[in-house]
């Protein structure tokens, strides 16, 4: 992978700029994890699903809360999930019909070969000139600029 700036980007909107930024680096993520032995049509989708699900795990109705999703379209990123063997329903701790959602063995799996693909990756890009350190810290200016005081909000599958 090779770094380099051009003078295209200048005076491109910012918005456009994070879009395309966010969009190269997950084209190049999802490729590199698809060398590691992780070619099995995950998508952005499931991944945020298995980090709204961390920890305990979640009903669908809070994981489309999560998600910003409906209801449905929880309930059928959790059946895909399952039938892939990623997550698995558990009755709810609470009682009642509601059923827990939970990841399973492959799902860790997948996050551990993820943080080692997105760790690798962030290093070369690093050594290639890109100031991470900086990029951080202003875009955690500009999120906390739009955002106020509040606590952050959950990065909803939006595009």
């Amino acid at each position: 992978m090779t770094t380099q700036h051009t003078d295209e980007s200048d005076g491109t909107e910012l918005v456009f700029l994070l879009g395309l930024g966010f969009q190269l680096l997950l084209g190049e993520f999802t490729r590199r994890l698809d060398e590691a032995g992780h070619a099995d049509g995950l998508r952005p989708l499931h991944g945020m699903a298995f980090q709204a699900l961390g920890g305990a795990g979640a009903t669908a109705t809070e994981l489309a809360e999560r998600l910003g999703v409906t209801k449905q379209a929880a309930g059928q990123i959790v059946d895909d999930l399952e039938r892939r063997g990623y997550v698995r329903r558990e009755p709810h701790p609470g009682g009642g019909r509601r059923k827990l959602v939970v990841l399973t063995d492959a799902a860790g799996a997948h996050l551990r070969a993820a943080g080692r693909v997105l760790h690798a990756l962030e290093t070369e890009l690093g050594r290639g000139g890109v100031e991470l350190g900086a990029l951080r810290a202003e875009l955690g200016r500009l999120v906390g600029a739009l955002n106020g005081d509040g606590p952050l909000p959950a990065l909803r599958p939006v595009w």
